[in-house]
């Protein structure tokens, strides 16, 4: 069995969660010569596993089932294939498998993240439809969370001008949420690529929001924080590109206007203000080398 059809039946494992599929990647890392599939022993022993949840790995592990789940996915990408992006391998746990539809072409572009608001103020949409054309003009690539508010518009707009969407969802890649946004997926899977760790059929999940966030900061050198209110999403994908040794920017907002207490926050805490385009492209170019 390839690494690749591994990692995918690995990650489709019931009850073996990020931090458990990174520990076993990191294993089979140091033992390139592993026998794959690992058997249900091998796993256990590499993961330390309590005997209660050894019983319920060990009913879904390499099952007729758990094969048949793997068969039905569609195009993915592995940690291990040298399509996947080098800058995501660096987050604290880059997905093992990332399902995609769409051209992976965009993945060799340069990127910047833009996250904002659901609700945003009228202000943002405003900023951004000045600011995207001479960015997406710059063949620099466009990643959001395909959500309502600033994701969904930057997504538009980015099409509406002939640039490249990314859109990373927080479900199966059958799925669309919230419905109202189905034709602007399709829209992205069409002119640019959407990207998921989640298998086909799975729902939304709360959690599965704040988890895909990282692959939007992890994807980027750069990103950019429109409008958010003092606890917001954007802010938690603002920390995690820091961590990341990325670069963050934040469009400035009215001082006592509530949709920008948090991005105003982070300017004063010291994330780079966007002053016009021109800050946002040379953000997104740092270090950045075109890939043939």
């Amino acid at each position: 069995m390839k690494l690749r059809d591994y990692l995918l039946l690995l990650t489709l494992v019931p009850h073996i969660g990020l931090k458990r599929q990174q520990h076993v990647w990191q294993w089979l890392q140091k033992h390139p010569q592993a026998t794959l599939p690992l058997t249900t022993h091998v796993l256990f022993e590499i993961l330390t596993l309590p005997t209660s949840l050894q019983t319920l790995i060990g009913h879904a592990y390499l099952s007729e089932h758990h094969y048949q789940q793997a068969h039905k996915q569609g195009p993915f990408l592995a940690i291990c294939d040298l399509a996947y992006p080098l800058l995501l391998k660096e987050i604290a746990l880059p997905p093992l498998i990332l399902f995609y539809q769409g051209d992976l072409r965009a993945l060799k572009l340069p990127k910047i993240a833009l996250v904002g608001s659901r609700l945003p103020d009228k202000h943002s949409y405003h900023v951004l439809d000045q600011l995207l054309p001479e960015i997406i003009a710059k063949g620099i690539g466009v990643v959001s969370g395909l959500a309502q508010g600033i994701d969904g518009w930057a997504h538009q707009l980015t099409i509406q001008h002939g640039g490249v969407a990314i859109g990373c969802i927080g479900t199966g890649l059958n799925q669309v949420y919230p419905q109202q946004l189905a034709s602007l997926q399709a829209q992205v899977k069409a002119y640019g690529l959407v990207l998921s760790e989640y298998p086909l059929d799975t729902p939304p999940r709360k959690h599965h929001f704040p988890a895909r966030n990282r692959i939007i900061a992890g994807l980027c050198q750069a990103t950019v924080v429109v409008e958010a209110r003092q606890k917001s999403g954007s802010l938690i994908t603002a920390n995690m590109a820091l961590h990341a040794n990325r670069n963050v920017l934040a469009i400035p907002g009215p001082a006592l206007n509530e949709h920008f207490k948090g991005s105003n926050a982070l300017l004063n805490e010291g994330a780079e203000c966007v002053i016009g385009a021109n800050n946002i492209i040379a953000a997104a170019l740092t270090n950045f080398k075109y890939l043939p």
